[in-house]
């Protein structure tokens, strides 16, 4: 089976239920469902008692089954047939009244087109509060979500280490920390399985990248696994109860991780003791006994290896009946232990139209996105601005207003419940001073026209386009005709675009017409691979294999010197045995210079302001990585030249991770305010204008260039060599690295500043006790500055007293306060004794040396505030 990622297979659901075509088998008609659950209500057993242990309860039930019914309970039964129905599901149980698991999308809310849900901020926002109760407060809030929408096993955390800033799912994840990441993931799980909906840790493990993350072989020693790429997973099994854990598409060490026994037995079940169930990423079962021997409980999607490949199995011996009962154990002990049987959801079927998204989620999801941004530069306390009637505020940018990200791509997408609002409606709303807008470079561009270009025969205009039958240009072309724009689509799911039906590639080839010397500028709006070529040079690739994805590009072009334009595009495309699903879209736009300088345009309207906003943003997604640290297009130089017109520039990062900064020297302030979901423009207005004080702190460490890190060490390290990836770092993932090899990143792990000061003093520390589990710390915290605001206290340790070679500093601990101005307020932070310990290799189990640890306590991993001791008896 090909892999793709959930979003791709929430994509085939919608084009194959507008086709009134399923190639696997259908989910129950509301009808039946409904009567399931009526003949639920009326079973007897003694696994309907609530009051007993989940796992006797489940053992009961197993007692109870058939061979087929046990069987139904380890795969799905394939895609919904619905848009908003969810991920898939596993068929319930009406005869033994077992609820239908419903399974559904993603990292920040109810996904798989489901509407009338928050767009909730990204995760990297989540993490960058460094505030469990409120990120418990969003998991409580989200899954409320999960469960009105009928969908009781959400697709969430994600909690892979963010090794590479690069990862285009590194707005999913938390941190490049795994205490950080550990903590978080803790409190987002115990508030969604609050709501009965089992939350699902996902990927299990070492998927740090999207790069051939369906067969790249990830090489990780012992130690580093246990310390860095561990910790998260095993925290959501022994202090959250997670119900289920996902293996991932990758292999780590040599085995597929979702038939990897290393992984989802002896870490999980005889290390850990997780009691809840293994389910596969979508496709990324490869085997039945293999796969079942090693771990794995349930299979998803369907049921190509757990369905009647492992009926055979099973009645063949290769894999053990206890097996397999152990795997409906599994299930429904996960299913028990977060309380879906005792309260089980609405039928999914009719909450397709339900609103779930209330206005205290809304302002929740607002909260979020004050609190997650982080101010990472402020010159002369540019901010906040000064909101006076009479002043000029000029928005730069694409990325102000319609260009904005507010979520990314892939299986995190997310339908926010009313428009998002953009950062210049939110600060047009907010401000009382007058506001000018200039889009700068970026978006759509217009068409281009067929007058200006010239198939490669010399006459006539437009491009000539050849149509192939094969993804690569290969083979017979099935048409090649003249196309006077490449403009084919409106990027409706379901649309099959091209104009020569079947066509699974396209070549256009055509002359550019270039009257004048200077910049110009392309895009491309796509679905599907696209690729544009300018004098042999490519200025825009783009994989757009989740949604609509806007690639650009800039070249500068001589006059006389006509442009050879060469146009690749390979539409989406879902292949199921013998059916398939084409769709896609693709618009080629381009400016020339006759059109003006965008830039030197926004540059005016920025001079002749009192205050200059440049926004600027990137859009990652799930199956590709970034190729760069640098802003997309052109919006280094925007920022560039606003900079000049105007001393008093303000740049807003919209960005899924880490960017570089040319320009950092030359602005006044930068806010970072990641992917803000659909509150953004209110949250950011507040933030600018200091409604509230900016608090967030960096959960990841911002490079200095793409040189900068040990993934850049080489391609055997990241992105591999095609077979295999490198961890050869070992421990020093992102601070870790900077701090052994005394390099100074652009911005460091924990930074963030605020619109007030805070001073530290009087530290107090406790020594840990043979016996103890854990110690305290206290510090003194005073707001020494003129606004409220709020601070984190960071905890580091140093290195451990054993031969071992251990980490310079490690995060050990960290604690929000409020205060206001003048108020001080004693810290207290809790350091655990496993934070205090290394992994002994030989022995195979956590060590805590004896002796003294050196303890660093600041505002950031390299702003320490004071030095301490704590003892280890």
């Amino acid at each position: 089976m090909t892999l793709f990622s959930r979003r791709r297979w929430s994509l085939a659901i919608t084009a194959v239920a507008m086709m009134r075509s399923m190639v696997m088998a259908p989910a129950a008609p509301a009808k039946s469902r409904a009567a399931a659950a009526a003949a639920s209500a009326a079973v007897k057993g003694p696994w309907i008692a609530r009051d007993r242990d989940p796992a006797w309860r489940a053992q009961k039930l197993v007692e109870a089954m058939t061979l087929d019914e046990k069987l139904a309970m380890v795969h799905g039964i394939g895609l919904p047939p619905l848009t908003g129905a969810g991920a898939g599901s596993v068929a319930g149980n009406a005869r033994l009244g077992i609820p239908a698991l419903a399974l559904s999308d993603g990292p920040v809310g109810p996904g798989n087109g489901a509407t009338g849900v928050t767009q909730w901020p990204s995760a990297t926002n989540q993490a960058s509060t460094w505030d469990t109760k409120l990120t418990a407060e969003w998991g409580e809030a989200m899954g409320r979500e999960f469960w009105g929408k009928g969908r009781n096993m959400a697709l969430t955390p994600t909690v892979n280490i963010l090794r590479v800033p690069l990862w285009g799912r590194a707005f999913e994840t938390f941190s490049e920390d795994p205490f950080l990441t550990s903590q978080l993931a803790v409190a987002e799980i115990r508030g969604v399985q609050s709501q009965h909906v089992i939350a699902t840790v996902k990927h299990f493990a070492a998927n740090n990248q999207e790069t051939l993350r369906g067969s790249i072989d990830v090489r990780v020693g012992e130690r580093t696994q246990q310390e860095i790429y561990f910790p998260a997973f095993e925290a959501a099994v022994k202090d959250a109860d997670v119900g289920a854990v996902m293996c991932s598409y990758n292999r780590l060490n040599g085995d597929y991780a979702c038939e990897n026994a290393a992984l989802l037995t002896t870490a999980l079940r005889d290390m850990w003791n997780f009691a809840g169930f293994v389910v596969s990423d979508w496709g990324a079962t490869h085997s039945t006994a293999k796969a079942a021997n090693a771990g794995l409980d349930l299979e998803m999607p369907s049921g190509q290896f757990f369905g009647e490949a492992l009926k055979a199995a099973v009645q063949s011996g290769e894999v053990p009946m206890s097996r397999l009962d152990g795997m409906v154990r599994n299930v429904l002990t996960g299913m028990f232990q977060v309380g879906l049987f005792d309260h089980p959801v609405p039928d999914s079927a009719t909450r397709v139209d339900t609103v779930v998204s209330t206005p205290a989620h809304q302002r929740l999801a607002e909260r979020l996105s004050e609190q997650g941004s982080v101010l990472l530069k402020n010159q002369d306390g540019t901010l906040p601005l000064a909101d006076d009637q009479g002043k000029t505020i000029a928005v730069i940018g694409n990325a102000g207003d319609k260009g904005a990200s507010f979520a990314g791509g892939g299986s995190a997408v997310v339908q926010p419940s009313h428009p998002p609002v953009s950062p210049l409606a939110g600060i047009t709303k907010r401000a009382a001073a007058d506001v000018v807008y200039a889009k700068g470079p970026g978006g759509q561009l217009p068409v281009l026209a067929a007058d200006r270009v010239t198939p490669p025969g010399g006459s006539g205009s437009g491009f000539t386009g050849t149509y192939y039958s094969t993804r690569d240009f290969t083979g017979d072309p099935l048409a090649v005709r003249n196309d006077p724009t490449i403009d084919f689509g409106t990027g409706q799911l379901g649309e099959y675009s091209l104009p020569v039906l079947h066509a699974k590639s396209v070549r256009w080839e055509g002359t550019l017409d270039v009257p004048v010397t200077g910049i110009y500028r392309f895009s491309m709006d796509i679905t599907g691979i696209g690729r544009l070529f300018v004098n042999g040079q490519k200025l825009i690739d783009v994989n757009a294999n989740e949604r609509s994805v806007l690639g650009e590009g800039s070249i500068e072009l001589t006059a006389g010197q006509p442009a050879h334009i060469v146009v690749e595009n390979v539409p989406f495309y879902l292949s199921f045995g013998s059916f398939e699903v084409h769709f896609s879209h693709i618009r080629l736009g381009a400016q020339t210079p006759e059109d003006g300088d965008p830039i030197a345009q926004a540059a005016q309207t920025a001079k002749d302001a009192d205050v200059a906003v440049v926004f600027a943003s990137d859009f990652t997604a799930e199956s590709s990585d970034r190729p760069s640290l640098r802003l997309p297009g052109e919006q280094d130089a925007l920022i560039d030249a606003v900079a000049k017109a105007n001393p008093n520039t303000v740049v807003v990062l919209n960005t899924g991770s880490a960017v570089t900064m040319p320009w950092l020297d030359r602005v006044r302030s930068v806010l970072e305010v990641w992917y803000p979901g659909q509150e953004y423009g209110t949250a950011l207005a507040r933030l600018l204008f200091g409604d509230v004080s900016p608090s967030g702190k960096l959960p990841l460490t911002f490079p200095a260039s793409d040189q900068q890190g040990p993934w850049a060490a080489g391609t055997d390290q990241f992105p591999g060599n095609g077979t295999t990836v490198q961890y050869s770092e070992g421990n020093l993932v992102g601070y870790r690295w900077y701090d052994a090899k005394d390099q100074q990143p652009l911005f460091e792990f924990g930074h963030g500043l605020s619109y007030t000061t805070f001073a530290y003093g009087r530290l107090n520390v406790a020594n840990l006790n043979r016996g103890a589990r854990s110690t305290r710390i206290k510090v003194l915290v005073k707001n020494t500055g003129r606004r409220a605001g709020a601070e984190v206290v960071q905890a580091y340790i140093g290195k451990l007293p054993t031969a071992v070679e251990t980490e310079s500093q490690q995060l050990a601990g960290f604690a929000k306060v409020y205060l206001k101005p003048g108020q001080q307020q004693y810290v207290t932070v809790r350091i655990d004794r496993r934070d205090l310990s290394y992994w002994d290799t030989n022995a195979y189990r956590w060590v805590t040396p004896t002796g003294d640890v050196p303890i660093h306590v600041g505002a950031s991993s390299r702003d320490i505030r004071l030095t301490g001791q704590l003892t280890v008896r």
